[in-house]
């Protein structure tokens, strides 16, 4: 019920419960943080989920006054599909806005962050859209399948990442995703900084791997920022409890201080209308307030290493 409860909202999603039934698998070895996923393209609702989105992106990129301009994403929408020139904004092209500027910010003004994790959906073009300062290191983690079907449509119309920037997939579908994101360059010495938008979250639990995955990735003083679906809090949120009371529990749970977003703020900030559709996510950012498990490590080396120097002069003074 807790992962039918997530797609509600989706009503593009067509016979959703048959295909939780007989094809969603969710990994429940010690690594959680994977979803396998084998569909075809026409029935798969994570892909219907990314098309949503990718749709969405499309049409405000065709409104008079854009909150950002994907160039990108026409190639993932159907040729013939219309625009609607809607007066308000939904709540996911705000949080888009609001992801796109809270990155670049940071990333220009703190010249020691060069890494960047972005948790997608697999067709999410931001990589290549945003222009990222010089040196950053990239990485993509979402949905293998739609990933590479994704990346080749945006290789073949000539995208590409900014100018001495470099992009590392890792696949949702990994068995141990931290050990990828470590062989691949990650480094947990280094500031980072994460942006989760659209990567398929089907349980509560599926998001605690995510978080704690992060928390013994990311260095202290890391921001992690987002949307997580409001299901998600609906299947532990007591009837006293608001949705932003769960959302710092859970952080605080794993080391992060949360801040959770209205979207009315965010448009109102920036001048627009916010819909009147309710919103299926919350937005928020966090900082994480742990020492990652690379620190640790290094401080156990050089603690080590200053007791046998202690060792060797106390023998030598003998």
């Amino acid at each position: 019920m807790e992962a039918l409860q997530c797609f509600r909202n989706f009503s593009h999603v067509p016979t959703f419960a048959a295909f939780l039934h007989n094809q969603y698998n969710l990994n429940k070895s010690k690594n959680r943080f994977r979803v396998a996923v084998n569909l075809s393209s026409d029935d798969d609702p994570f892909l219907q989920a990314a098309l949503h989105s990718a749709t969405l992106r499309f049409q405000e990129t065709h409104r008079p006054d854009p909150l950002f301009h994907d160039p990108y994403v026409a190639c993932l929408v159907p040729a013939n599909i219309p625009v609607y020139m809607e007066q308000h904004v939904h709540p996911y092209c705000l949080a888009t806005k609001f992801i796109d500027d809270s990155l670049l910010q940071n990333l220009r003004n703190n010249d020691e962050l060069k890494q960047v994790v972005l948790l997608t959906d697999g067709a999410d073009t931001r990589v290549y859209r945003l222009t990222w300062p010089s040196s950053t290191l990239i990485f993509d983690i979402s949905p293998d399948r739609i990933y590479c079907n994704v990346s080749q449509k945006l290789k073949d119309i000539g995208a590409q990442i900014s100018r001495s920037c470099l992009l590392l997939h890792v696949s949702l579908d990994s068995s141990n995703i931290q050990e990828v994101l470590r062989k691949k360059g990650f480094n947990g010495n280094r500031p980072s900084i994460w942006a989760l938008q659209g990567l398929p979250l089907m349980t509560l639990t599926s998001f605690e791997d995510i978080l704690s995955a992060v928390s013994s990735l990311a260095m202290k003083g890391s921001l992690v920022m987002g949307e997580v679906p409001v299901c998600l809090a609906e299947t532990e949120v007591e009837l006293k409890t608001s949705h932003e009371e769960w959302m710092h529990k859970l952080f605080m749970r794993h080391g992060f201080q949360v801040h959770v977003i209205d979207y009315k703020d965010v448009a109102s900030s920036l001048s627009r209308d916010l819909s009147n559709e309710t919103s299926s996510t919350m937005l928020f950012v966090a900082e994480h307030m742990r020492f990652s498990d690379d620190q640790m490590e290094m401080w156990r080396s050089e603690f080590q290493r200053t007791e046998e120097e202690a060792d060797e002069e106390g023998f030598e003074d003998l």
